[in-house]
């Protein structure tokens, strides 16, 4: 009886029920777009950068891993072949040589990273053969093909078949330098690590380094991401003369994003639904003062007041039952479309690109999320409705029937 009073006191005044109801969907489908926006870029950055130069664990000489010096190679790679290949979480690597020095050509030098890779072993760990946007991987060139990225060609003036000139040091602080000749140029969607990163043949640059040939990294690439802090340690339970870490002791700045992101996101529903609170408080405090007289009749009659409070509490529960899940499902269908056709950023792409964000992005949200909104409504319906309930508490039936 008392569940059917309240829903009918709701559409009592049905105007405003239906914008409060209104003004909730579209605040809960604005803020699931919001986050699934952020969280699209967070996790594509995330990804480009585990697919491009991360990958999901690394192996180094934990000297190296201190101060990148090229005399801390891996020195026992038997034993880290044998070691991932018995893994079965481990999807596939590649030995990696790591040297910091210059890149030149006519127009200048500037300072990268430079990496040697097995170009048929790095296909399995990473994508930077997709990222190719003119030339080939690592093909058309027998002695000394270089790759680098399509600012740093822009920086140095040079294109397909141009020579450029690494220079690094070896083991004893010699200066080593060779000559390359650029046979792929690549973009990524982080255009200040393409400035800094050049890809070789870890055959040539080793060829140069003569007996301080070696490896300095072993990237790895996980059959299950969520899984990558487990495996991580039973690698490293394998090779304790080794550093093993996961992309998130690797890049730590992705790793605080990941669990930034989760905090904002909840922070984000959490100050929209304090807003819906407040426009829900002061309806229903309209709606108990225009009831006034009504609700001491009530009262007059026989009805208690716990009975009163509830129908005031199930009344605002029903307006945000009906706003609540039709935001949901509006945020959930324009979640997936978006996921699936992406939304075009190239209009701020440059910037974009300067923190490693692709101009497409691709909204995302975990489903356990959609129903952690669907409770917080509720949640926050019921606490918005305490206080115009305890107002018509208030109420002395004597004076309210005589109220206008």
């Amino acid at each position: 009886m008392l569940i059917k009073i309240a829903w009918r006191n709701v559409w009592r005044n049905g105007l405003r029920s239906s914008v409060v109801i209104a003004s909730i969907a579209m605040g809960i489908w604005a803020g699931l777009f919001v986050i699934s926006v952020s969280a699209g870029l967070n996790e594509q950055r995330t990804k480009d950068a585990l697919n491009t130069y991360i990958s999901h664990v690394q192996i180094h000489n934990p000297e190296f891993v201190k101060d990148n010096n090229v005399e801390y190679r891996i020195d026992d790679m038997d034993k880290v072949r044998e070691t991932l290949s018995g893994n079965a979480a481990v999807k596939s690597f590649s030995e990696r040589v790591v040297l910091s020095g210059m890149v030149s050509s006519s127009a200048g030098g500037f300072g990268a990273r430079i990496t040697g890779i097995n170009p048929e072993q790095e296909k399995s760990v990473s994508t930077m053969h997709e990222k190719l946007v003119d030339g080939a991987y690592f093909e058309g060139m027998k002695r000394n093909p270089v790759m680098i990225g399509k600012k740093l060609a822009e920086k140095l003036k040079v294109g397909l078949r141009k020579k450029v000139v690494l220079t690094f040091q070896n083991d004893n602080g010699d200066i080593l330098t060779g000559a390359f000749r650029v046979v792929g140029i690549y973009k990524t969607s982080n255009s200040k690590a393409d400035e800094m990163n050049v890809f070789v043949r870890s055959s040539d640059v080793n060829r140069l380094l003569e007996e301080n040939a070696g490896y300095h990294e072993v990237a790895i690439i996980v059959n299950n991401l969520a899984e990558v802090d487990t495996v991580s340690s039973t690698i490293s339970a394998s090779l304790l003369n080794l550093k093993v870490q996961s992309w998130k002791e690797v890049s730590p700045d992705l790793g605080y994003a990941d669990e930034m992101m989760m905090q904002m996101l909840y922070i984000i529903i959490g100050i929209i639904l304090m807003a819906l609170s407040f426009g829900i408080i002061n309806t229903m405090l309209m709606a108990v003062l225009e009831r006034k007289r009504e609700l001491g009749m009530l009262m007059s009659v026989g009805m208690n007041k716990t009975k009163v409070f509830f129908m005031i509490v199930v009344e605002t529960v029903f307006i945000s039952m009906v706003g609540g899940p039709i935001g949901v499902v509006l945020g959930y269908l324009t979640v997936s479309h978006f996921g699936s056709a992406g939304i075009d950023l190239s209009v701020v792409g440059k910037g974009l690109e300067e923190f490693g964000i692709s101009t497409m992005v691709y909204t995302n949200l975990e489903p356990r999320f959609y129903l952690n909104v669907t409770v917080m409504v509720i949640v926050a319906a019921i606490l918005s409705s305490i206080y115009p309930a305890i107002k018509a508490l208030q109420l002395k039936p004597a004076e309210a029937v005589r109220a206008l």
